[in-house]
């Protein structure tokens, strides 16, 4: 049976979980539609979400229709939860992406759709809430083709709008209309198509254009437009038909080598861990052993000990599973979202769609008793969302994680509460800067030679890199003048150590390249006895890294860079000369006004720190009026002082306390170094 990995998403409130409940309804999966309102939707299983009623965790139910499985993923409409809908957009085959006829195109709805377009994911909408009071879908349609694309094609029209009797009847190629817009949308994409139209209009049919339609939504290029209501159910049995005739099939071959992506981890009742993975290709059986990659570099192998696929609204044990379908996995030990399992996919590249956290905020437990246990809990939080980031700092005795927002943080702190009965505080919120390099920084240390206690030598250049670009090691020695364990340790130990650079912040955009080599080889007495006192080892090689990396990245020196964003601010037309010293007071770039309808339009940029102030001034300012979307866009050199971060004690800046507190430690082995 074909599968279709299908995502829903929408921005918060627009009715997703909703439409969820009415597929799973309509399929028959479910016999009573639940509300969000109440706690009752299938896909909000959080005792959190059910109270909050918002969705915070990607979940994952089945359906079959036409004779294909939809594995349908539930994501988060919320922004504060947008790493995980960064997690499943790489295991999509197609989405879902609602709109509300009510309130039209939102911030976040323009976030996804640009993210979808981007990336080629198939994609249909659907205009949700025709039945409420001031829906409008011609409205609707026209903020969809300006603020998102204008790549649609509208599949039916609506009648009774605003009231429970609203309905969609489907457009067909009879209507001239229809037939005219279609062709003019499909025609831009297809020359063949636009050659056949001029030559021969009326010879172009009905089954024709449906195919070009369907080739068309396939590949990402245009999308198809449903409306109705999840509440009522209207148009979405035509939206249903659209999922069967108008998104593909996923391809991989089961024959092939194995090969899945893992975009989900949580723990089971015993604390067992489970792993959500998407198999690219090949079949997945328990007992097999699967090879582990993380950021393409081997990491550990990992046994199957059980399978778990969706069917048809419950999960059932298999004992395999083949490309294209999504399955949970027992047995995998130390398994993190974003690696692959098996064979990675020809031309497989792990990127980010959605710009990290950018705010950051310490943790304490209320109790000082609890301190250990807040640890242990929010690394367990950290394996389901890595882009926490949890950060300890030694020598402060506090614990900070990243954030996106101020309702992620609460979250976080009812999680702590009730999952694992830790009562936390947070310490305030700040804004989360990066480092470059400034230049090119070179350091090395010499085995045996100015004092250097570990038995490694070590080369590093540091060198700026193109922006987004992240961190990149390389090697200007030979792979073989060391063991491979010893280049390891040294490439591991390099990213841990960019997580903090001259100013505290995470360094990034940069190439280091390791210059010089050296060690000693293994080495043992007559009784053959391993001494690590003449033997190089893999500690010495990680404990001389930070060493010779933050000379050398003192040499290049760094520049620190805040996280701007992107905003558009609609306005009524009276108070244009109110808002604009604001926005300057508050370091906004903005560009424009530009006048549309009966208010103005600015757009530019804006610090990340003055976001929020600018939120709440809005209202004041406009008499509530004002609408203002922004999304994070890029890091700008900072200009004047520049901010500090609490530094931890793994990435020495002091050459002569480093060695003397390492050498403190290799006393307790009696080693005479």
């Amino acid at each position: 049976m074909q599968s279709l990995n299908l995502g829903i998403l929408a921005h918060v409130d627009a009715g997703k979980t909703s439409l969820t409940e009415r597929l799973l309804y309509t399929a028959g999966v479910i016999d009573e539609i639940g509300s969000v309102d109440d706690g009752s939707t299938t896909t909000d299983s959080l005792a959190l979400e059910r109270r909050r009623g918002i969705t915070i965790k990607s979940a994952v139910v089945s359906f079959t229709v036409g004779g294909r499985t939809v594995n349908l993923i539930d994501t988060p409409g919320h922004p504060d939860f947008i790493a995980e809908v960064e997690r499943v957009l790489g295991v999509l085959d197609g989405a879902v992406l609602v709109v509300s006829a009510v309130e039209g195109v939102q911030p976040q709805t323009r976030i996804l759709m640009r993210t979808l377009r981007r990336l080629g994911i198939p994609t249909l909408l659907f205009v949700n809430k025709l039945d409420r009071g001031a829906a409008d879908l011609d409205r609707t349609l026209d903020q969809i083709r300006t603020r998102l694309t204008p790549d649609v094609v509208p599949m039916v029209t609506a009648s009774h709008q605003g009231t429970r009797d609203a309905a969609t009847l489907p457009r067909t190629t009879g209507d001239p209309a229809f037939r005219a817009m279609l062709l003019e949308t499909l025609a831009e994409h297809d020359d063949t198509l636009l050659a056949e139209w001029l030559d021969d209009e009326a010879g172009l049919g009905g089954d024709r254009l449906r195919a070009a339609l369907a080739g068309q939504s396939a590949r990402g290029l245009v999308h198809p437009v449903y409306a109705g209501s999840a509440v009522t159910g209207a148009g979405v049995d035509a939206l249903v038909a659209g999922l069967q005739e108008l998104l593909p099939a996923p391809g991989g071959d089961p024959g092939g080598p194995p090969s899945g992506s893992v975009f989900k981890v949580e723990r089971g009742p015993a604390g067992e861990r489970i792993t959500y993975v998407r198999v690219a290709s090949g079949t997945m059986r328990t007992r097999d052993r699967l090879p582990v990659l993380r950021a393409g570099r081997p990491a550990g192998e990992g046994k199957v000990t059980a399978i778990g696929v969706f069917d048809n609204g419950t999960e059932v044990r298999a004992e395999s599973v083949a490309a294209g379908r999504i399955a949970r996995l027992w047995g995998l030990g130390d398994v993190r979202i974003g690696d692959t399992l098996g064979t990675p996919p020809d031309g497989a590249r792990r990127e980010h769609h959605f710009a990290p956290p950018t705010l950051e905020t310490v943790v304490a437990a209320r109790r000082p008793a609890d301190r250990g246990a807040l640890h242990t809990a929010l690394t367990l939080l950290a394996e389901q969302d890595p882009l926490i980031d949890l950060r300890r700092d030694e020598v402060r005795q506090e614990i900070a994680v990243s954030l996106y927002g101020e309702v992620q943080k609460e979250v976080i702190q009812a999680t702590l509460a009730e999952e694992f009965g830790v009562e936390a505080v947070f310490h305030g919120t700040t804004t989360l800067h990066i480092e470059r390099p400034a230049g090119t920084g070179a350091a090395l240390e010499a085995k045996e030679k100015d004092g250097n206690p570990f038995l490694a030598t070590i080369g590093l250049r540091v060198e700026p890199a193109p922006v987004g670009s992240g961190v990149v090691f390389r090697r200007e020695v030979e792979l073989g003048s060391l063991p491979y364990a010893f280049f390891k340790a040294v490439e591991e130990t390099v990213d841990e150590t960019l997580k903090q650079g001259l100013h505290g912040w995470q360094v990034t955009d940069c190439v280091v390249t390791m210059t010089h080599s050296g060690y000693n080889a293994r080495q043992s007495h007559a009784h053959a006895v391993f001494d690590k006192s003449m033997s190089s080892t893999s500690g010495d090689f990680r404990s001389l890294t930070p060493l010779v990396l933050m000379a050398a990245l003192r040499r290049a020196g760094t520049r620190v860079h805040e996280p701007m964003h992107r905003f558009r601010l609609d306005i009524p037309a009276a108070q244009l000369g109110t808002v604009l010293p604001v926005l300057t007071r508050l370091r906004a770039v903005p560009r424009g006004p530009v006048l549309e309808g009966d208010g103005y339009v600015i757009e530019g940029a804006v610090p990340a720190a003055r976001v929020h102030g600018l939120e709440q001034q809005l209202p004041t300012l406009t008499s509530g009026e004002g609408v203002l979307e922004t999304a994070f866009d890029h890091y700008q050199e900072v200009r004047g002082p520049v901010p500090q971060r609490t530094r931890t004690d793994h990435n020495p800046l002091n050459r002569k306390e480093y060695l003397l507190a390492v050498q403190r430690r290799l006393s307790g082995l009696g080693a005479g170094r």
